[in-house]
């Protein structure tokens, strides 16, 4: 297992927004493992994620988002799955006023994080939450996030290794 880096701060947005829009499908099982999925914001693509909290400020986690498996970091999948199972903060009122959010497309059309923040940022202010409310709850759970050791667990759903770090066939 290894320790997963701090996501990028929009990640925490888009896990908010992503359990605003319902597609964060996340529920407990026996031993303590919550887990579930979670859709894309475009629908074409299903993620499946689990956590294990193991104790205060540990937790196993596995999602096969990209952020996730290829970068290293913490993916809004895990972030929406330790909010519902309150492990991080949440904000319903943030929420509620980042559903809808195309965040899949914005990211790919912009490829910089900064303007798709600002872009949630103004959506959520038109909704009725401030920008600095919107970036005291980013910090909240970044700085739980930082409290907290993420390990990621291919195993935690029973298949073993990650596919994606599988050496190629005839090579391993």
């Amino acid at each position: 297992m290894k320790r997963l880096r701090q996501p990028p701060r929009i990640k925490v947005l888009e896990a908010a927004g992503a359990i605003g829009d319902g597609r964060v499908s996340i529920s407990p099982s026996s031993g303590g493992l919550w887990s579930g999925t979670v859709v894309s914001s475009d629908a074409s693509r299903t993620y499946r994620v689990a956590i294990l909290p193991r104790r205060l400020g540990l937790v196993e986690a596995y999602s096969d988002d990209n952020g996730t498996r290829l970068r290293g970091y913490v993916g809004y999948p895990i972030i929406a799955a330790m909010m519902i199972a309150g492990i991080l903060p949440r904000n319903p009122r943030l929420e509620e006023a980042l559903r809808g959010i195309p965040w899949k497309r914005l990211n790919e059309k912009y490829k910089k994080y900064s303007i798709v923040m600002d872009i949630a940022l103004r959506t959520a202010e038109e909704k009725g939450v401030t920008r600095r409310e919107a970036l005291e709850f980013v910090d909240k759970v970044m700085g739980k996030l930082r409290e907290t050791v993420v390990l990621y667990s291919p195993g935690l759903l029973g298949g073993g290794s990650d596919p994606a770090e599988r050496p190629p066939p005839g090579e391993g």
